[in-house]
């Protein structure tokens, strides 16, 4: 019989620093033991966890092409994939498929296209009960360009008509959907109908997550709500009009007081983090984030494929011109996918925020959580579309990072 208390402990940390997922930390235990040992079970989920999401969905149409068109070119595309999409949509069917309990605010018609996308979602789990079906008009959709070239996407989206207006969804459809949620998340499309949403969410003290793609109607409000948000790379700059990337997540601190992290995603580059200390450290000595980010750069491990992620203390970060905030930096690093594997980007920052949003309601501490989003958003890449590889709590690639 195995005894595992004679096995010595396993340290989550290099002797560098840097977070090494369960891949690493039981490479040589595992030699010593049966693959069906327990150190390889999944965990179960977070005990009745449920996020509720309002934002975006959609019908993508996404064509392969072998480079992108130029203009007035007449092309054939290589494939055509017919899928559900949308920020919000995407994000919760990652949530779903990862164990947590997803709810779906949005709007579509009743259209073929609309039925599709609530049996999609339906089929992975989503409660779709408080979305708006439309009598007449048409749901939204998106035609996706991917370039198998550059391994890139554009996408060419078209809204649902009519819009949706926050009256459509009544306070106690308002209220069902808000009760005993763990965490509610905002792509800020529907602004008007997230921010009624947001401030009920807060008056119950229900932490919001808001997906900053871009500059959109009613951000700024919506922000003002916001315990934890995640950017795009060109956001922090765009918004803040700040130079530099880590000095305008260190604005986005000091501007938003309720903020607790932010995160922005930067493809293939992995993330930045910025985490408020829920507590001052009076005596510790500022440091410049520029410099400290270039530390950070030297101590990871770049001979890794599988993603990872370095910190620093809890320290005064001072951006320069702007100000300090007490509280970390992360630096994650993304899946280093081998080019063979590399099928399409599509929908890869909704698979990030899909996994941030299960870390979060199973408590995952920051050097757990950004390695676990990266290779999610990894896994998302290897398919066509938005939805097609986003992995399911039980795949290989995922448990040890679960465990």
């Amino acid at each position: 019989m195995l005894c595992f208390t004679h096995v010595p402990p396993l340290p989550l940390f290099s002797t560098s620093g840097i977070y090494l997922p369960a891949s690493r930390r039981f490479t040589s235990f595992r030699t010593r033991m049966s693959s069906s040992s327990s150190v390889d079970s999944v965990p179960p989920p977070p005990d009745n966890a449920i996020v509720l999401g309002c934002g975006g969905i959609a019908v993508d149409f996404l064509a392969t092409v072998d480079s992108y068109p130029q203009p007035d070119d007449k092309i054939r595309s290589t494939s055509l994939k017919v899928q559900g999409g949308g920020n919000a949509a995407n994000a919760l069917t990652c949530a779903s498929r990862l164990g947590l309990n997803s709810r779906l605010i949005s709007k579509v018609a009743n259209d073929s296209q609309g039925k599709g996308m609530l049996e999609e979602l339906e089929a992975d789990g989503v409660d779709t009960s408080f979305l708006v079906v439309s009598k007449e008009g048409n749901s939204p959709f998106t035609y996706i360009i991917v370039d198998n070239q550059t391994k890139t996407r554009t996408c060419i989206h078209t809204p649902g008509d009519p819009p949706m207006l926050p009256t459509e969804l009544s306070q106690s459809s308002m209220f069902s959907a808000l009760d005993r949620a763990s965490i509610v998340y905002f792509d800020v499309r529907l602004h008007e109908t997230a921010l009624m949403i947001a401030k009920e969410a807060s008056r119950k003290k229900i932490p919001i997550l808001v997906d900053t793609e871009k500059k959109r109607d009613g951000l700024d409000e919506l922000l003002q709500f916001a315990d934890y948000v995640v950017c795009s790379a060109k956001f922090p700059q765009t918004w803040t009009e700040v130079s530099s990337t880590p000095g305008a997540l260190v604005s986005m601190l000091l501007r938003l007081p309720k903020l607790k992290f932010v995160i922005v995603t930067l493809g293939e580059e992995g993330c930045l983090m910025v985490q408020r200390a829920s507590t001052e450290v009076f005596e510790s000595q500022e440091i410049d984030i520029e410099s400290l980010l270039e530390t950070l750069k030297h101590r990871k491990d770049s001979t890794t494929t599988f993603p990872t992620c370095v910190s620093s203390e809890t320290t005064k970060l001072k951006a320069n011109g702007v100000g300090t905030v007490t509280g970390r930096l992360f630096l994650g690093t993304a899946e280093k996918i081998p080019p063979v594997e590399l099928v399409d980007t599509t929908g890869a920052g909704d698979a990030f925020i899909g996994a941030v949003l299960y870390a979060i309601c199973a408590g995952m501490p920051p050097e757990k959580m950004l390695p676990f989003a990266a290779q999610v958003a990894g896994c998302s890449c290897r398919a066509m579309g938005a939805r097609t590889g986003l992995p399911h709590r039980a795949d290989p690639r995922l448990v040890p990072f679960l465990v």
